[in-house]
């Protein structure tokens, strides 16, 4: 491919490979603002909310992998399309589903396709611009499209629901899906791996049923108890299929993950990057249009538009990382902004409880972490991808998505079930002679948004009592165990990746 300087020479296959990006995007962050409207549409409790989401993440955790492989062995064109169209197909199911359980079912089935369909994304952007300028600019115009979806997601959806019906939110990725068809079928060139190997089945099952059991344990362990039986075995199988599949792998001649890989200190720091901003900002988000909507009770487009704040810098600072990176290094301006999104989280949460000037603190911390986010974004990805022979862009593409979205997957269920227990334990502490079962019961209702301020004031258990005073603060407490949780955790994350990208010299190394 003759390769042009200052102009990208394929930009209608980049185009298709941003589409998809958006459309992955959008069905992860669209949906947590139509939340209350499906509760209200289709009945669905606190649990099931969380599954529509969950359904979603752990669908596309399953098939990451597997994905890398097949388009490795099969054609990463071919493999990409097809799942282009399972995507369209399942989101037209998503948007006539007349149940909750039809709903969950349809969004694991579009969780698939899509994961399946994004990770084809990484691994043709890879084939069709392997270096040079056209590398990273193709590479920054997909992490702005991606942002977008992402950022954006809220605010789209919001327009969607309150313009026309939260189904389109859903539905409109069929238009979508056939436009990037039509576009990718004539621009871009099959690619694959001569030496791929046989589909790892057995690491695919164990892989994908210990993300199941794990987030299954996190997310019933409150209704179950922790400590039951049932939950404590769930545990222990997802620990158990853990140590199998690492087992397994590293007997495969080719396998699913090659964990030599992880050898390579730019390609394990990249992959840090990967786990901490999936850590705390894009699980957030998934909580963040609640906080607005029940909280502050927002409507969903006002909703959308102050989570600008919190997305908007993702789209503004790539071309700021890309910059830093090629004067500084990945291996410095990744744990940097790391650093940064923990800042804003751990902002956010010194903001708690702070009045009037309450408002200010939560904008500041929006900004900051998604300034850091915005900055690591398109490294992350580019360092990882480089990192390994374009061979293996599959393999490589597949482990960089996988812990993006495992991490997600896992922390949406920790940070519903932090945003429970802080609600819970505020109302716990207001309404001492109230039932633990109600309080709780009625936590999983505040946090859901399926119960109204006019609710509230007729609640018995919160008869007598300053109801909307006791409801706000006792959400407020639940968001900073929230923030508290993803800001240390995110730091903690940024320390790891910079040790691994600077690991300390030895003190006595000898001179040569």
């Amino acid at each position: 491919m003759n390769q042009t300087k200052g102009q990208l020479t394929n930009p209608r296959a980049l185009i298709a490979i941003c589409l998809a990006a958006l459309m992955f995007g959008l069905e992860i962050t669209s949906v947590p603002v139509i939340l209350p409207a499906l509760e209200k549409a289709l009945g669905s409790n606190f649990s099931q909310l969380q599954w529509i989401m969950n359904a979603y993440t752990i669908a596309c955790t399953m098939v990451l992998m597997a994905t890398g492989t097949l388009a490795d062995r099969f054609g990463r064109k071919r493999v990409f399309i097809i799942n282009v169209i399972g995507f369209g197909i399942t989101s037209i199911v998503c948007g006539i589903a007349s149940t909750t359980e039809l709903l969950i079912a349809s969004r694991f089935f579009q969780g698939m396709t899509g994961g399946a369909m994004f990770i084809c994304t990484i691994a043709l952007l890879s084939h069709q611009f392997p270096q040079g300028p056209q590398r990273s600019k193709a590479f920054a115009a997909w992490g702005i499209i991606a942002g977008i979806g992402l950022g954006f997601g809220p605010i789209i959806g919001g327009i969607i629901s309150e313009t026309i019906n939260w189904r389109w939110v859903f539905l409109i990725h069929g238009a979508l899906a056939i436009w990037t068809l039509l576009l990718v079928i004539p621009s871009i060139t099959e690619s694959r791996d001569p030496n791929a190997g046989k589909l790892d089945l057995a690491g695919i099952v164990m892989l994908s049923a210990a993300v199941f059991a794990l987030t299954y344990y996190i997310t019933q362990g409150p209704e179950n108890g922790f400590t039951s039986t049932p939950s404590l075995l769930v545990l222990l199988a997802a620990v158990v299929l853990v140590v199998l599949f690492i087992l397994a792998e590293v007997r495969q001649s080719y396998p699913m993950i090659d964990f030599k890989v992880f050898r390579v200190q730019r390609f394990t720091g990249a992959v840090i990057g990967c786990i901490g901003m999936n850590f705390s900002f894009w699980p957030l988000m998934v909580f963040l249009p609640l906080y607005f909507q029940v909280a502050l009770r927002y409507d969903t487009l006002t909703t959308g538009l102050w989570l600008l704040a919190y997305t908007l810098p993702t789209l503004l600072f790539p071309p700021v990382g890309e910059q830093l990176t090629l004067r500084y290094g990945a291996g410095r301006v990744i744990p940097f902004g790391l650093l940064l999104i923990g800042a804003g989280f751990l902002t956010m949460y010194a903001g708690g409880g702070a009045g009037e000037t309450g408002w200010l603190t939560l904008l500041t911390g929006s900004v900051m972490a998604g300034s850091g986010l915005g900055m690591v974004n398109t490294p992350i990805t580019n360092t990882a991808t480089a990192a390994v022979p374009g061979n293996r862009a599959g393999m490589a593409s597949g482990i960089d998505v996988s812990s993006r979205l495992i991490t997600l997957a896992i922390n949406i269920a920790l940070m519903g079930f932090l945003l429970v227990q802080g609600t819970f334990s505020y109302l716990r502490n207001e309404l001492p002679t109230a039932g633990s079962d109600k309080l709780f019961e009625l936590s999983k209702q505040l946090v859901a948004g399926s119960l109204t301020v006019e609710q509230i004031a007729t609640n018995e258990t919160l008869m007598g009592a300053h109801q909307q005073d006791i409801f706000g603060k006792a959400l407020e407490q639940g968001f900073d165990w929230v923030f508290l949780y993803g800001g240390a955790g995110v730091s903690v994350l940024a320390l790891i990746s910079f040790l691994i990208f600077n690991p300390p010299k030895p003190k006595f190394a000898k001179r040569s």
